[in-house]
């Protein structure tokens, strides 16, 4: 919300109130609370009719202050408030004649004690940001509202990222952000998923604290802050220190929660019936007998909406006159080997049983009056569960406990956006604040469900709505995306802005979801779709099995569904490292390399784990243009080296794009290729790149359960490369990769290849020594 007008004058309408002096200090274990009079006190009579704006600074953990604004204290607390962990830390307050200051971990909050009102978050003795004059404020308007408003500086070299899932560019700086829920596809400025926090490559990230409507203007309204508004009297955010990005989002996730593991197998391929599309067990069964005839690994079988009947969603039950017999479908389909999704939502139909059963209950959201709200949009006459309520949680829990019973084992959570204001919960929660927070609470229930049949690692969703903290309850998908190239960018934009806001996992509807892609739209999407963290394919109006757009597409599908099943070591490893440190699986290269000034706008590429780069090619006839960071990067698939820092720029064939290995890493690849799920330190290859010299590179292969199968040691010596395992020994190889020279192998055997040299090791030998080239004869 903007409430000036121009760089010195008010919007008419606003009268603000600033912070003009810190009056006085208030020190106590854990806070420092600041009262700031907005005008400056020369004399006692001064103290009269003049507003006070307190600021208090806590810190749930190290490296984290929190800052909470208030101007009139005394109404209500109204929930709902997101859920915020804590560690155990002692923050100091230390003070002079100048300063104050209140520290927490290698982060400070100073308050000036001049005349003149100044407020600096620092670390390692440099400031990272700072509330200057006139930037805190308390605004009223004409219309009767009051507003709590920070601005923190931004340097001149500052790029702003995250906000939640934002489709535009991936540098929030000049934007107009609004954290408001709204079901809006992939090309509008508004979001599914809205989070009211920012991360900076500049060392720091801030979360504001409020789970309702908040507003930025980044670098936008005053070009060199970052803007942030609410509605009322109190105004709460956290200032998060890295160093690094990484770093940044780690602790962030601490705060707000870290992703949970999803199952090995939701990394497989998932296929559904798509929206509106007319389907019965036939035509499901030729689609996954298609796809076996065609050698399509497929994991996953989901069926949408119209499982249930029309104008009856959601009650949860099959539509008899399509699906006469739906627990043997799914038993018959869970013989092939298929794990089995279907669709829900949170509203219930005024023809659904549930709806009358819900009213009497007490379940569905109500008007103020106590009639049940209702409308017309999306079904007829349609109403809500309410969340707030554990009985109605319970109730709509229990019908998907029943669905498990039956053989389905994970949901697509779709919708959560479309939530009134116009209502009240049975916690008497505020309807604003509720209003993104409700897809929480949503998630939460149908997550919790599946946690409690499968245990840690087996719950998985398929979700659209979040806000903070929603990275708990993977996974979400980019939304409705038109069948465009253009749409294909912006759907990458939006997960990679979701990734920068906490998200370890993402997907999105390979080939678009709004109308037929054209063959080249789909082909080119299947590489971007198999080397995302999770890979569907879904369709509005049409199906979106690969021979319906022609023999290439139905190639380039098996392809790539097979290389990522012998991806799973690397990209387990790095669901992994999301579950417990919060990194994405797929990060802008930014996220990497904050360093590197060309990485900061980048949004047509990413990182899928920590070591492999990939670019999709945004063309049918495949000019691309991508840039690589500093050294030598390795094409995974041709072994072709594009040297960093520097752009390229190259033609790639339908279903062909870079996939490069970042230099110095060591890529684990299975041995098997026919699905997600096998013992992936079994027959595993270790694809070596470029180590330098006195490089120690250390490697844990998961297992499908999430424990650590296997850890190998790469460790590079002049031309000796020693590879070493810990562990049962069993069936490894190495491949070394872009090297030359003779190889020498203790207890195994060299072999030549055609992309360096590759030892298969002796299953009774924990230990290879692989020499290139002579070696040094003092040694």
């Amino acid at each position: 919300m903007k409430f000036t007008d121009g760089y010195w004058m008010m919007r008419d309408g606003v009268r603000p109130l600033y912070p003009a002096e810190v009056r006085d200090v208030v020190a106590e274990s854990a806070s420092l609370t600041v009262h700031a009079p907005t005008r400056r006190i020369t004399h006692r009579g001064d103290t009269l009719n003049t507003p006070v704006i307190t600021v208090t600074c806590t810190s749930p953990m190290p490296d984290v202050i929190g800052v909470r604004i208030s101007h009139l204290r005394g109404g209500r607390a109204a929930g709902p408030e997101f859920r915020i962990a804590t560690e155990d830390c002692e923050p100091q307050v230390t003070s002079d004649d100048d300063t104050v200051t209140f520290t927490s971990g290698a982060l400070g909050v100073r308050f000036s004690r001049g005349d003149r009102w100044g407020m600096e978050f620092l670390a390692d003795g440099a400031t990272l940001t700072s509330s200057g004059p006139k930037a805190m404020a308390a605004l009223d308007t004409d219309d009767g509202g009051h507003y709590l408003r920070e601005q923190l500086a931004l340097d001149v070299d500052t790029h702003v990222y995250g906000l939640g899932e934002r489709f535009g560019p991936l540098v929030k700086n000049g934007q107009v952000v609004d954290v408001w829920n709204a079901d809006g596809g992939t090309s509008s400025e508004q979001a599914y998923k809205n989070v009211p926090f920012y991360l900076t490559d500049s060392g720091y990230g801030v979360f504001v604290n409020h789970p309702g409507a908040v507003s930025f203007e980044v670098g936008s309204e005053a070009v060199s802050r970052v803007q942030f508004s609410v509605p009322g009297q109190q105004l709460s955010y956290f200032v998060i220190y890295g160093p690094t990005p990484r770093e940044i989002l780690q602790k962030y996730t601490a705060l707000t929660g870290r992703p949970a593991l999803p199952p090995a197998w939701s990394f497989g391929l998932w296929l559904t019936t798509s929206f509106t599309t007319s389907y019965d067990e036939e035509t499901v069964t030729g689609f996954i007998s298609g796809m076996a005839e065609r050698d399509i690994p497929l994991s996953v079988f989901h069926f949408d909406c119209f499982w249930m009947r029309e104008f009856h969603w959601c009650d949860f039950r099959w539509d008899p006159a399509t699906f006469p017999d739906p627990e043997g479908m799914l038993t018959r389909l869970k013989e092939r080997g298929l794990r089995i999704c279907v669709w829900i939502n949170p509203y219930i139909a005024q023809r659904s049983a549930l709806f009358s059963e819900g009213a009497a209950a007490g379940y569905l959201l109500r008007k103020p009056s106590g009639d049940v709200w209702q409308t017309d949009q999306w079904q007829a006459g349609m109403a809500l569960v309410d969340f707030t309520n554990p009985a109605a949680r319970d109730w709509y829990a229990g019908k998907l406990r029943a669905l498990l019973d039956s053989g389905v084992d994970c949901f697509k959570s779709d919708f959560g956006e479309r939530i009134p204001t116009d209502v009240a919960y049975f916690d008497d929660s505020d309807p604003y604040r509720m209003h993104n927070y409700y897809s929480y609470l949503y998630n939460e229930t149908v997550f919790e469900v599946l946690r409690e049949r499968h245990g840690d690692g087996g719950a998985v969703l398929f979700a659209r709505s979040a806000t903070a903290g929603s990275q708990q309850f993977p996974v979400h998908w980019g939304g409705d995306s038109e069948s465009t190239f253009a749409s294909m960018a912006e759907s990458l934009r939006g997960g990679l802005s979701l990734a920068m806001s906490g998200f370890g996992f993402w997907s999105h509807d390979i080939g678009g979801f709004e109308g037929t892609p054209d063959p080249a739209v789909f082909i080119r999407w299947i590489p971007f779709g198999l080397l995302s963290s999770h890979s569907r394919l879904h369709g509005s109006g049409s199906y979106r099995v690969p021979w319906l757009f022609g023999d290439k597409a139905v190639e380039v599908l098996r392809e790539y569904t097979r290389l990522k099943a012998r991806l799973m070591p690397y990209l387990y490893a790095a669901a992994l490292d999301a579950h417990r440190d919060g990194t994405p699986v797929m990060r802008p290269l930014v996220f990497e390399f904050p360093d590197d000034p060309a990485c900061a706008y980048l949004d047509r590429q990413y990182l899928l784990g920590d070591n492999l780069l990939v670019a999709p090619v945004f063309s049918a006839e495949g000019d691309t243009s991508f840039y690589v960071p500093a050294g030598g990067w390795t094409d995974l698939r041709t072994g072709e080296v594009f040297s960093g820092p520097g752009w390229h720029r190259r033609r790639y064939a339908l279903g062909e794009l870079p996939l490069l290995v970042r230099p110095g890493s060591v890529i684990p690849m299975g041995a098997r290729d026919d699905g997600p799920e096998y013992a992936y330190a079994d027959g595993v290859t270790l694809r070596v790149y470029h180590p330098r010299d006195r490089q120690e590179i250390t490697v844990a292969v998961p297992d499908p359960s999430g424990a650590t199968a296997a850890t190998f040691t790469v460790t590079r010596d002049w031309s000796t490369i020693v590879v070493e395992r810990d562990g049962t020994p069993a069936p490894w190889r190495v491949l070394l990769v872009g090297e030359s020279g003779d190889a020498t192998v203790t207890g195994g055997r060299a072999l030549p290849s055609n992309d360096g040299v590759l030892v298969e090791v002796d299953a009774v030998k924990r230990r290879c020594l692989i020499q290139l080239g002579p070696q040094p004869t003092d040694r």
